[in-house]
C-alpha cells in the first residue's frame, strides 16, 4: 500500500521518524518502506496556503493509496481530556469570510461558495467512508481551521457559538480539500495540547500531546 504522511512541522512527528529510521528501509528523501507498505513523508508547513500548495505540488508527481494528517491541535470541548488523540469526523473553514459590524458571515453565507457544491458537504469537508478508518480505533471530533487561532474570550466565545465544533487547528480544512479534490481516501487525527480560552502557554500539555500521537502513529501503521 502507498500511504502518505504529512504533518504541518516535523516536530509534530519526530519520534515516529525516529521510529522509522530505525525499523524502516529508506526508499529516497522522505521515503520509506515498512513491511508491505511505502510510505511518503511530507512537511507541509504551517497553515493553510503552505499545507494546500506542498500537498498539491507532491501529488501532480505521486499517488497514494491513503493520506493521513496528523498534528496538534486545540479543543473547544471541556470534555476531551489534553492529551487525547482524536480522528477529525469533519472539518471546515473558521475565518474564510467576512465581518458585517458585531455579526460575521462566512464563505457560504456570503454567497461566495455553495454549501453543498463540491467538496463541500453542508458547507464541511467530510472524509468518505474507508476500510482504513475501522483501524483508526479513536473517538471522533469535529474540526475548525484558522488562520488565527483563538487566544481571546471574545473570539473563542464567538466560534463556539458559530460553529459548534470541537478542536482548532491551522492546517486540517486544507488537507481535507486536496484529499477530496483529488480523490484520495484520506484521515486526520489530532492530539490535544491544549484548550481554546485565553492564551496561556503554561496550562499547555504539549509534550504529551506529541507523545501520544506518535504512539498511534507507530500502533497503526505496525498493524497494516
Amino acid at each position: 500500500m502507498k500511504l502518505l504522511l504529512t504533518a504541518a512541522t516535523e516536530g509534530e512527528i519526530g519520534p515516529f521518524l525516529g521510529h522509522l529510521q530505525q525499523n524502516a528501509t529508506v526508499a529516497g528523501p522522505g521515503r520509506f518502506t515498512l513491511g508491505q507498505n511505502d510510505l511518503q513523508v511530507c512537511i507541509s508547513g504551517v497553515g493553510m496556503l503552505a499545507t494546500a500548495y506542498n500537498l498539491a505540488k507532491l501529488l501532480q508527481a505521486n499517488s497514494f493509496d491513503f493520506a493521513i494528517q496528523a498534528g496538534v491541535g486545540g479543543s473547544y470541548d471541556p470534555g476531551i481530556t489534553l492529551g487525547d488523540t482524536l480522528f477529525v469526523s469533519s472539518d471546515q473553514y473558521g475565518d474564510l469570510g467576512a465581518q458585517d459590524h458585531y455579526n460575521y458571515l462566512d464563505i457560504f453565507e456570503l454567497g461566495l461558495l455553495e454549501e453543498d457544491g463540491v467538496p463541500f458537504t453542508s458547507g464541511k469537508l467530510v472524509p468518505p467512508p474507508h476500510p482504513l478508518h475501522n483501524k483508526i480505533k479513536l473517538s471522533k471530533a469535529t474540526a475548525l481551521t484558522v488562520n488565527t487561532v483563538a487566544g481571546a474570550d471574545f473570539m473563542v466565545k464567538a466560534r463556539r457559538q458559530k460553529f459548534n465544533c470541537q478542536l482548532e487547528s491551522m492546517e486540517g480544512a486544507a488537507f481535507h480539500y486536496v484529499c477530496l479534490q483529488e480523490n484520495i481516501p484520506f484521515a486526520q487525527v489530532r492530539a490535544i495540547s491544549n484548550y481554546v480560552e485565553p492564551r496561556d502557554k503554561s496550562k499547555w500539555k504539549m509534550k504529551e500531546a506529541i507523545n501520544n500521537l506518535n504512539n498511534w502513529l507507530i500502533d497503526f501503521l505496525e498493524q497494516l
